[in-house]
């Protein structure tokens, strides 16, 4: 297993990309990687939330791991394999790990009402088909799961050995500061880009990003900036970044992603529906706030 200290920095959080026909398109994935690299990213998060990883087939996602494994041995590379079915899950992170990734993150599994024993039996058996402890992806604000730091069935797989720590999309920083207190060996990723600053002075020992995948070099300056102690100055960039994520958002992040990787050269296809594609309106919208905002080098 790697140490955490090669395992902080700037994660993108990578999008999936498709061809005209909406077929998984590796070679353009594998395009807008090769440029996050070379921007400074420590790694990459692959097949989550800004994948459309529940939008695509099962023989999709493992494409989709296929595909970025061409950097494995390169750079980090975490597989997000969660599932609402336990043997799902396990099959991700068996596929994985066998293509050289070296972590896999989950998502709680959602919809059934599991209780915190049926769910913790779930992260316990992803670490066992994987052979590695697993990265929780703490997303209430979709999965509608929590996890309490005072819950005793949590408090146990945190203190397992199961975990390798938390991906906290979630405004609650407080709750992952507490679950980091529970084991020292926990490490912790910011899930929000617009709460970098913040992630990182309760602990985080980086970020992984949806916007990374268009403007990593705005948040490695961020990252750096505050790791560097100039913490006036990464907060100034924070709000620029907010602006672009603010503006993003209120159009639909995922298409707008997309558009803006299309608009820097990086054509990425269409998200899938019922996502829908930026209005001329909204891409005009989109266009002047990133203009004014981002921080290209």
């Amino acid at each position: 297993m790697k140490p955490k200290k090669q395992l902080g920095g700037i994660y993108s959080a990578s999008i999936t990309a498709y061809d005209e026909a909406g077929r998984i398109d590796g070679g353009a994935l594998q395009r807008v990687m090769e440029r996050n690299l070379k921007e400074g990213a420590a790694g990459f998060f692959v097949g989550g939330s800004s994948g459309e990883c529940f939008l695509l087939t099962e023989g999709e996602r493992v494409e989709v791991f296929q595909a970025a494994s061409a950097f494995a041995g390169k750079t980090n590379l975490i597989a997000h394999v969660g599932a609402i079915s336990t043997a799902e899950a396990a099959r991700y992170a068996k596929a994985a790990m066998a293509m050289g990734f070296d972590f896999t993150a989950a998502t709680p599994p959602f919809y059934y009402g599991f209780s915190p024993k049926e769910i913790c039996r779930y992260y316990y058996d992803i670490a066992e088909a994987s052979g590695e402890p697993v990265l929780i992806y703490n997303f209430p604000g979709n999965t509608h799961k929590e996890f309490s730091a005072a819950d005793p069935d949590y408090v146990q797989l945190f203190r397992s050995g199961a975990i390798l720590g938390v991906k906290q999309t979630n405004y609650n920083l407080f709750q992952m500061e507490r679950v980091l207190n529970l084991n020292p060996d926990l490490i912790a990723f910011d899930g929000y880009d617009e709460t970098m600053v913040a992630g990182q002075a309760l602990g985080c020992v980086g970020s992984i990003g949806s916007t990374f995948n268009m403007m990593l070099p705005h948040y490695k300056k961020i990252f750096d900036l505050f790791n560097a102690g100039e913490r006036t100055a990464a907060l100034e960039l924070q709000h620029k970044a907010n602006n672009c994520m603010e503006a993003m958002c209120r159009v639909g992040l995922i298409p707008a992603i997309k558009y803006e990787l299309a608009r820097q050269g990086c054509p990425v296809g269409m998200p899938r529906p019922p996502f829908s594609p930026l209005t001329q309106e909204q891409k005009d919208y989109v266009d002047g706030v990133l203009d004014q905002n981002l921080v290209a080098e």
